[in-house]
């Protein structure tokens, strides 16, 4: 699909990686473009329209789908990713189940929102945002990688489920990408607007994933040769 006079929904659209989708959407003639955010005060870039929204809240999922009905690529943006020290010390159970909230049960709830306005506007596109952690380990945010393994496999479950409506559904794998998430890690990290340029060629080529990075390249053609490997970031947080 081209982005040239699409209807764009972002989640997670206020800032970091989010607010770049929401630009460039703009940039490349989009003809409209919402921007979903928990605090919509905190969307100011010029020529969107603001939506207040929680992806773990069910209401405001709803009322966002009802609002942007005309919507024809949704971008699954909003994630969460916490340091913490392993997941056999006490807590991780809590911080996992609210990293899944976020990362899977978000993405399933918008997905099931929006679902039948993309088929009704002529399939469209869903466009999640997963990660290099979605086939790697990581020490020092094992959570988010969980979160993103099992995103990758909603998102491979989400392609079939919506093929017969002709929905086309991308999956975007990324190293470290400089916005706040990563803020703290030492580690070589991509352009925000580099990782949306090649994000948005996939989409427009019809794609049904992309990895934006040469690291993330090998890791997914490492996976296919049965290597194992772990997140360098872990150990570069940990030296």
């Amino acid at each position: 699909m081209n982005i040239k006079d699409a209807v764009v929904f972002v989640t997670g659209a206020n800032r970091g990686l989010g607010l770049e989708f929401a630009k460039q959407a703009l940039a490349r003639g989009a003809k409209k473009v919402y921007a979903g955010s928990r605090d919509p005060a905190n969307v100011t870039l010029p020529g969107v329209i603001p939506v207040k929204l929680d992806v773990t809240n069910p209401e405001e999922v709803a009322a966002a789908a009802q609002l942007a009905g005309d919507v024809t690529l949704l971008i699954n943006n909003a994630g969460i990713a916490r340091v913490t020290e392993g997941l056999t010390r006490p807590g991780a159970d809590k911080l996992l189940r609210d990293t899944l909230e976020t990362n899977v049960f978000g993405i399933l709830s918008t997905t099931q929102a929006f679902a039948d306005t993309l088929g009704r506007n002529g399939g469209g596109a869903i466009l999640n945002v997963l990660s290099i952690v979605s086939w790697i380990s990581s020490s020092v945010i094992p959570e988010y990688a969980i979160s993103k393994a099992a995103a990758w496999s909603l998102t491979n479950g989400t392609r079939l489920a919506l093929r017969a409506q002709n929905t086309q559904v991308v999956g975007l794998h990324a190293g470290f990408i400089d916005t706040d998430l990563t803020r703290g890690f030492e580690a070589e990290k991509l352009s925000p607007a580099e990782v949306v340029r090649q994000a948005y060629d996939a989409v427009e080529a019809g794609e049904e994933e992309v990895s934006v990075d040469d690291r993330t390249r090998e890791v997914k053609q490492a996976l296919s040769q049965g290597v194992y490997l772990i997140d360098p970031a872990s150990q570069a947080n940990q030296e």
